[in-house]
């Protein structure tokens, strides 16, 4: 019974508060607009740059029109290199893509996982990181860790790294 009333409290408190108006309730006459314009000052309280800052300060955001916390042309490139395979989770704001685990038609004992890190705001060499995981079916139809050549993941991350130039490139020629 008290959960019915909270809840019936909760939806009618908006309608209360709408209606404050039409009780002849206003605003303090003391406090113009022009002092409100100045307060809120590029849509802040905290900061003449909009919003607190705790670790950038005034630095010059990443202008490659993506709007997350790691680089645009690394993440997109990310996602085209490894399309072929089942995307499990991706977190554009982190910097995680990990895929599901994908076995390629002509070897159906043998199957991969990717996690794709993007590390940086910047289009740089160490910008990204993959790990690659590999998997063998044993006889009896499990699938066993297997080792996975060194170079699988220098490559992937080579693979990304150029396809983030190309893409990069292709926006500036079309500017």
């Amino acid at each position: 019974m008290t959960t019915r009333k909270f809840l019936l409290l909760a939806a009618s408190l908006p309608l209360f508060l709408t209606a404050c108006s039409t009780l002849g309730i206003d605003s303090d006459p003391n406090y113009s607009d022009k002092d409100h314009e100045k307060l809120y000052k590029n849509g802040s309280l905290v900061s003449d740059s909009g919003g607190l800052d705790l670790f950038g300060g005034d630095k010059k955001k990443n202008s490659d029109g993506f709007g997350v916390g790691v680089n645009g042309f690394l993440w997109r490139a990310a996602l085209d290199t490894i399309s072929f395979m089942p995307i499990a989770s991706a977190d554009p704001f982190g910097g995680v893509i990990i895929t599901d685990w994908y076995s390629a038609p002509e070897t159906p004992d043998e199957r991969t996982k990717l996690n794709v890190f993007i590390r940086d705001r910047d289009l740089r060499a160490d910008g990204v990181k993959v790990s690659v995981f590999r998997q063998m079916k044993g006889s009896a139809g499990d699938w066993n860790d297997a080792t996975v050549a060194p170079a699988t993941s220098g490559a992937l991350e080579n693979a990304i790294l150029t396809r983030a130039r190309q893409i990069r490139m292709a926006q500036k020629q079309a500017q």
